[in-house]
């Protein structure tokens, strides 16, 4: 039994260890670039396919990926207040809702033209439309993905995200945008969080307005979470399953986070902790998910929906930019 408690305990430790190195990476001037969520994931599967799944760790390796990844989550509701996104982001929540429906009916289609990887797919469309790596983990606990899957579909996500986030960087000076406009669109179309920090910080301006964009697609995560599950449900009814669908706890957890932030001031400094703790936690669990994706397995499944996603994306960009223009 203590044999047990102590190779849990090194598991934990061994995601804590590369969890670090991934984050003084993410501070190299070329790896800032790609962030600490993707370098993790990297630095996992080129051990999982080099050395080999640290198979004894396994308990607190998998415990890091399913576990801390849902407390991060929850953390992630710190960065909402509801009042903000329900005055000035109210006309965003729409605009939110439009991205979500666009990206994942279309990384969808592409990806049934091609026969690509259908969960992959499912989870690049919420990923898309919502918050990346946050949505992705939350969506998977609802259709009961499997690791590897979600791991390629983070990994993913967060490449092509950072990708479109440095076009935008450049981009910039020619859009012929307002900075607060230009904000709006980083925000309105980008896919994680840091992502939209990098593409929006051209000037205070663009960075508020940026960030309450992304931050009301932030707050869609909980009310789309239970629509994908009465219709998950009643998918698997109609295919006569006996699995059930898990109900996503933590977003309790979320969600309480957020007015707990809507209705008290907290300090500063403590929010920036937190929100440190929230990204190191991420960062842990992607090196739990990261060891579970074989080169071959990316290979195979990667392809067609690593296409449908920058297809997505590219459009998204297009068409949310017309769109804030002719509004």
């Amino acid at each position: 039994m203590k044999n047990n408690a102590r190779l849990f305990l090194y598991g934990i430790l061994f995601t804590i260890i590369v969890a670090a190195i991934s984050y003084l990476l993410s501070y190299i001037p070329v790896l800032s670039s790609i962030g600490a969520l993707a370098i993790a994931i990297i630095i996992s599967m080129i051990y999982r396919n080099s050395i080999g799944y640290p198979e004894p760790l396994r308990g607190g390796i998998t415990f890091v990926s399913k576990k801390l990844l849902r407390v991060a989550i929850i953390l992630y509701g710190l960065k909402l207040n509801l009042y903000i996104i329900a005055t000035d982001g109210l006309w965003l929540l729409i605009g939110g809702i439009f991205v979500i429906l666009f990206s994942v009916f279309m990384i969808i289609f592409i990806n049934k033209l091609f026969n690509g990887n259908e969960n992959i797919a499912l989870l690049l469309g919420f990923g898309t439309g919502i918050c990346g790596a946050a949505a992705i983990g939350t969506v998977s606990s609802i259709i009961k993905s499997d690791e590897e899957d979600t791991a390629i579909s983070i990994g993913l996500i967060s490449l092509v995200g950072t990708f479109f986030a440095l076009i935008y960087t450049f981009l910039f000076p020619v859009v012929n945008l307002t900075d607060s406009v230009y904000g709006m669109w980083a925000g309105l179309s980008l896919h994680e969080i840091a992502q939209v920090v990098l593409a929006g910080s051209v000037s205070q301006d663009s960075l508020a307005f940026s960030l309450l964009a992304k931050l009301s697609r932030v707050f869609l995560l909980v009310p789309v979470s239970f629509v994908l599950m009465y219709i998950w449900s009643k998918r698997t009814t109609r295919e006569s399953t006996t699995q059930k669908v898990n109900f996503p706890y933590f977003l309790i957890g979320f969600l309480l986070l957020a007015v707990i932030n809507t209705f008290i001031a907290i300090p500063e400094n403590i929010s920036q902790a937190i929100d440190e703790i929230a990204k190191f936690l991420m960062i842990m669990a992607m090196v739990g998910l990261g060891l579970n994706v074989s080169f071959k397995s990316l290979l195979n499944k990667a392809k067609v929906p690593m296409i449908s996603l920058l297809v997505t994306s590219s459009l998204l960009s297009v068409i949310t930019y017309f769109l804030l223009i002719l509004i």
